[in-house]
């Protein structure tokens, strides 16, 4: 630091200052404490100016040695100094911590092999990143991420319509860089691949013409959209192994055989449990995953069980607690009772010899039968109100409890009268607090299966976390190449973000880890530095702990942040 000077017409003012290198790479210097006016240090420090000058100098070594030993950093700030057009002082950080596990799975490698194929100049592991990293900050439209991603500390060098190109590449590798994330997640850790759920869902798009794969079927929102269908495949510790995308109007069984071949061959998974719900778990599927050394547990409906094994299943006797197998009548037990009960038995459907096990929850029928009083008072309401559509698909519609009955009293028009149904009430009530399982572990312990099928709760949070958190939907983009790379950001995003919560030991709800990495933003000072404008708690450092980087203090200088970016790769 040095001492620099400045007159006026009516007084020189005294500063210390330090010099360093711009962004733009000259050399300059800001004004980091105000010593004074000549005239007022003339009276402390005179009787002449070299006194003065001397004095200053001996302050600006004893603050250049203060800098050095304590890193205390002295700014001076003009209100009336404007900001320079398009001076830049928010910058977000909340990425450092994604780009942690970016590269902890080599996805940066993978992006190196593709750049090599294509030969192209643009970076594309720049572009594959940022979209990823804006797709859990801020989700939008790719022009919208690519503004998302000038605010990083680190922004981009590559131009908005190389985004677009680089779409086209992506999705043309789609394949190459799941099979290649999967590797590399070994890395990591372990990889609880021995367990594999699958499941299905499907995305609309803001349009009204079928195209391509684009297609009307059956949408979860219930909306008059052409669809896509995503197929999905996720370890027994909710982290997701590969997807796979399929026309909106097909039947979602037959996606899973040409996945799990993919599994199968690229991924050199050969031993796992599959595990999925009773619409994807038909015969056909539990005999392919039959085969080798593979194994299934899929829930079973028990309205679909022939007569005799329902009969079975609702028999109240034969039970047995979970607990100590102590054998029980359900009739007896309280209605408080939370203890989980069973009963199992070989079943054979068709030629493949399984096992079916019937659980019952006493609380579970509880909550089942609250909800069901709620809907038939709905349905009354209805009754009372004349408010009956003719067509209602939805399978929990109050409307399900109502019959009707066409009566006449001249023979040429019918009278339709609703009420209400009761038959169907109490036939639904019989399956209050039931859950079936098929599977073909014929000697593993009850308990064992049962802990498998409850985590099929994860799959569905992880298609929840990619269309509410990281707004997957509605679709934009009209190529399927490019819609395929969305997808496929979208499904790195949920990696790289199961990954963080599962460093995080699960301690952590979505909610408050997404508002934490999106509030990770630093204030940038007069070129010298940043400030860190978000407030520090148990998560941000157990954040910088699992990630081996600080960011928590009070002023960063340049050359800390650098080494902070650097830390965050790797390197």
């Amino acid at each position: 630091m040095k001492v620099t000077t400045s007159k006026s017409k009516n007084a020189e003012s005294f500063y210390i200052s330090k010099s360093f290198i711009n962004d733009k790479g000259v050399s300059t210097s800001v004004n980091v404490r105000k010593l004074g006016t000549l005239a007022d240090l003339l009276k402390e420090h005179g009787p002449t100016r070299d006194d003065v000058m001397k004095w200053a100098r001996a302050e600006a070594k004893l603050e250049t040695q203060k800098y050095k030993e304590d890193k205390i950093v002295n700014f001076s700030f003009n209100s009336s100094k404007r900001l320079q057009p398009q001076q830049q002082v928010f910058y977000r950080g909340g990425y450092l911590f994604l780009q942690y596990f970016y590269y902890k799975l080599g996805l940066h490698k993978v992006c190196r092999k593709i750049r090599d194929k294509y030969n192209f100049k643009f970076d594309i592991n720049s572009i594959l990143s940022d979209l990823i990293y804006s797709r859990i900050l801020e989700p939008s439209s790719k022009r919208s991420s690519y503004s998302c991603s000038m605010d990083f500390l680190e922004p981009p060098s590559y131009q908005l319509h190389d985004v677009y190109r680089s779409l086209n590449v992506l999705g043309k590798e789609c394949d190459l860089i799941q099979s290649e994330t999967y590797r590399n997640s070994h890395l990591v850790g372990k990889r609880n691949d021995k367990l594999l759920f699958y499941d299905c869902t499907n995305y609309y798009f803001e349009i009204e013409d079928e195209d391509g794969i684009k297609r009307y079927g059956k949408s979860k929102e219930h909306r008059p959209n052409p669809i896509i269908q995503m197929g999905m495949f996720m370890d027994g510790d909710g982290i997701p192994l590969a997807f796979s995308l399929f026309p909106g109007n097909a039947n979602e069984q037959t996606s899973i055989k040409p996945l799990e071949e993919k599994i199968l061959k690229e991924f050199d998974c050969q031993k796992f449990i599959y595990c999925s719900d009773a619409g994807l778990g038909s015969e056909k599927i539990r005999k392919y995953n039959h085969m080798g050394e593979r194994a299934f547990v899929v829930t079973q409906s028990i309205k679909k069980l022939n007569a005799q094994d329902r009969e079975w299943a609702l028999d109240t006797k034969g039970f047995k607690r979970l607990s100590d197998d102590k054998v029980v009548d359900l009739a007896e037990i309280s209605k408080d009772d939370e203890t989980i009960y069973y009963k199992d038995a070989p079943y054979t459907p068709k030629d493949l010899s399984q096992r079916l096990i019937i659980t019952y929850s006493p609380k579970y029928a509880k909550y089942q039968k609250a909800i069901r009083e709620k809907q038939v008072e709905r349905a009354k309401l209805m009754l009372e109100k004349g408010s009956i559509k003719k067509e209602r698909r939805n399978p929990n519609d109050p409307a399900r409890f109502l019959g009707s009955i066409s009566v006449t009293d001249d023979g040429e028009k019918a009278n339709v009268h609703n009420f209400l149904n009761t038959e169907k009430i109490d036939e639904e009530a019989k399956y209050d607090g039931m859950y079936a399982i098929s599977t073909d572990l014929l000697d593993d312990n009850v308990s064992e299966i049962l802990s498998i099928s409850e985590k099929r709760w994860q799959i569905e949070e992880c298609f929840r976390i990619m269309k509410t958190e990281f707004e997957a939907r509605p679709i934009f983009l009209q190529r399927t190449d490019r819609i395929t790379s969305h997808f496929l950001t979208c499904f790195l995003a949920l990696i790289i973000y199961r990954y963080l919560e599962k460093f995080l030991e699960h301690k952590y709800t979505c909610e408050e880890i997404l508002k934490t990495l999106k509030d990770f933003n630093f204030a940038y000072i007069k070129e010298q530095g940043f400030i860190p404008l978000y407030k520090r708690t148990e998560l941000t450092d157990k954040l910088h702990e699992i990630c081996h980087f600080n960011t928590d203090f009070e002023f960063i200088t340049k050359s800390q942040m650098r080494t902070i970016q650097k830390q965050s790769k790797g390197k």
